[in-house]
């Protein structure tokens, strides 16, 4: 029997299918990189040796099949379960655009359905042993959010923003509907966050000095990492090249407390009584990866006021 979200069932897992973690990346509009963000996670965490998959929730916009060279490529099905298109890297993903007869199909599906798809994805897909899945979900707050959320164990999810002034109302949406959901955010991500001088090297911060250092503290959430603009990231998400063409050790704060989640296997059973909630053990892992940044970065002031350097000139542990 499955699990419930506030009195809603949650999806069934399929025979033969074992997830031990259920990751979300959210956003509180469209344009900011969650398929970015997903896809770094995703190569990062497999390039650790764990295995890896993708549900693409953005069901109207699915830009992963792309990202990871398999453009053109379609799902099969075997015993009446969907099986995912596998990357080069041996990534396993489920896309719209998989089971569309071509990647520029629009997907004209009202919320019934769209739900549906999710439910296929998930319950009627043969994943196999899956490590660590990554749910890239669709902007905003809608049906499809609301689905996920209420119908698949979400372990916790990282919201990802961008360094406008509207920073503070986009993660706040999110923030809200997780809490709402009783999701845990594990902490927020900031895209196009700077672009670098190809000629001296200077970080440029073209939309402005970045607000998420003030918006996390205002809600007690860690920051996982800034994300430069880099053409070259566009290329070779273009290019289907993403796993190959990615440069070593971005959002290592973010891929460190994902590995850092306390294993506990997603399946259709319940987590028997009195054991925590995946929910509750994810926010506890947060909560203890919170502290200690918090006090790695107290002994860190405390080291330069030992030495007699000028703390406030320091750089912020997030940006070196």
């Amino acid at each position: 029997m499955a699990e419930e979200q506030g009195g809603v069932p949650q999806f069934a897992l399929g025979e033969n299918a074992r997830v031990h973690h259920l990751i979300g990346v959210i956003s509180g509009k469209g344009g900011v990189g969650k398929s970015l963000v997903t896809g770094i996670l995703a190569t990062e965490i497999a390039r650790a040796g764990h295995t890896v998959g993708i549900l693409d929730a953005d069901i109207t916009g699915p830009s992963i099949p792309r990202m990871f060279g398999l453009a053109g490529a379609h799902a099969t099905a075997a015993n009446e379960q969907l099986v995912p298109c596998t990357t080069a890297h041996g990534t396993k993903i489920m896309s719209a655009n998989l089971v569309l007869a071509a990647e520029t199909q629009p997907v004209l599906w009202r919320g019934p359905v769209l739900g549906g798809a999710i439910k296929q994805f998930w319950g009627d897909t043969a994943w196999g042993d899956i490590d660590y899945m990554l749910v890239d979900m669709p902007p905003g707050t809608g049906d499809v959010a609301l689905t996920v959320f209420q119908s698949l164990p979400i372990e916790g999810v990282v919201i990802v923003t961008s360094p406008q002034d509207l920073v503070s109302m986009i993660v706040g949406k999110a923030v809200n509907m997780c809490a709402q959901m009783e999701i845990p955010v594990l902490g927020l991500v900031e895209n196009m966050s700077y672009a670098t001088c190809p000629c001296c090297g200077e970080r440029i911060n073209i939309y402005g000095e970045s607000k998420l250092d003030e918006v996390a503290a205002g809600y007690g959430l860690p920051v996982l990492g800034r994300l430069p603009i880099d053409p070259a990231l566009a290329a070779a998400a273009d290019a289907g090249t993403f796993e190959d063409d990615l440069p070593a050790g971005l959002l290592p704060d973010a891929v460190k407390l994902a590995l850092s989640l306390p294993e506990l296997e997603v399946s259709e059973q319940e987590p028997e009584a009195p054991a925590p909630t995946m929910a509750q053990r994810a926010a506890a892992a947060a909560a203890e990866y919170k502290a200690k940044k918090a006090a790695a970065a107290k002994a860190e002031a405390a080291r330069a006021a030992a030495a007699g350097e000028d703390v406030a000139d320091m750089t912020p542990h997030e940006v070196r």
